[in-house]
């Protein structure tokens, strides 16, 4: 029988997670899925919360539970790395534990990959992407559609637009997956960068089942500079292109100032708009200069050559 790995990263996820632990076992039972064992590999991100002692619990009733512990919160990449790397299936699912990834798409997804799609073809992967925003905040929704376009103009990857992190791959894809070793991870990205046939399914909204996300608007928009960095070189081109162009503008200025000083005898513009020049001028210097920091700092991340997430403690041993 072949064998599905359902990872979970979980992040004070102890409201949320009885409700995901019925709705998964739900799932196993269907009867499109009478054929594949199952296996619940949760991440615990440095919770804290009851989620690992939790989790712990449900490894004893059930031997399908595993779970790895972090020893601090590392953040949702590093989880799904970490579950990626640990799981052994012939298949890998990722999904939130709050339920806002529909574990009953799985034997769908399942089918995709396995029989194909109503043509005969197959995927590698099938992944979800949310057709509307309900319950979001607007400004939330605003920026994130933004976020998409902008990266799919400036970028080689398919980033596709309310796309999730819930997906079902085959072994192959993980495998490429997992050849990227990179400490930046920028995981929607790096699923489009790695290429095979993806599917993608649609769906509605769903409210998270219990507990609060852990994504402020701070927090995502910190991530949609992670992806810029990660994917496209553009903005580095950007402050290139502005610095050119103000030095174009600077010289045309300067030479209608001689020109209507010497020709017509008018005095120079006082103070007020050389300040205002100054600042502008500046202004723009510091956002080329923090440009070029963040691709600098991703590069001195990367050449420390830190491990991703560092475990605690697992009880995955047993299952390799």
């Amino acid at each position: 029988m072949k064998l599905i790995s359902a990872v979970v990263p979980c992040y004070n996820e102890e409201a949320a997670l009885p409700y995901f632990y019925k709705e998964i076992c739900d799932v196993t039972r269907h009867p499109r899925l009478s054929e594949y064992e199952f296996e619940f590999l949760f991440i615990n991100d440095g919770s804290s919360d009851e989620t690992l002692t939790l989790l712990k619990d449900m490894a004893v009733r059930d031997d399908r539970v595993r779970y790895v512990s972090f020893s601090r919160n590392f953040g949702k990449e590093a989880a799904m790395l970490a579950g990626l790397t640990e799981a052994r299936g012939d298949y890998v699912a990722i999904l939130d534990a709050d339920l806002q990834d529909p574990p009953s798409l799985i034997p769908e997804m399942i089918e995709y990959i396995e029989a194909g799609d109503e043509t005969g073809k197959r995927y590698d992967c099938v992944a979800t992407r949310r057709v509307n925003r309900v319950g979001e905040p607007p400004i939330r929704s605003f920026f994130a559609r933004r976020f998409y376009r902008i990266m799919n103009r400036i970028s080689k990857t398919d980033i596709v637009d309310g796309a999730r992190d819930f997906r079902l791959m085959s072994r192959a894809f993980v495998d490429a997956l997992l050849e990227l070793k990179e400490y930046n991870r920028f995981s929607k990205g790096l699923f489009g960068w790695v290429g095979f046939e993806t599917k993608w399914l649609e769906y509605e909204n769903v409210e998270r089942v219990a507990g609060e996300t852990k994504w402020n608007f701070f927090k995502l928009l910190l991530y949609s500079f992670e992806g810029i960095t990660a994917f496209s070189t553009v903005p580095l081109a950007l402050s290139s292109v502005t610095g050119i162009l103000l030095c174009l503008v600077a010289f045309v200025a300067l030479i209608v100032i001689v020109a209507k000083t010497l020709i017509w005898g008018d005095p120079v513009g006082g103070w007020p708009s050389l300040a205002c020049i100054i600042v502008f001028t500046a202004g723009v210097q510091l956002l080329c200069v923090g440009i070029l920091g963040q691709y600098l700092s991703k590069t001195y991340l990367e050449v420390k050559n830190r491990p991703v997430y560092i475990i605690k403690e697992k009880n995955t041993e047993s299952s390799k």
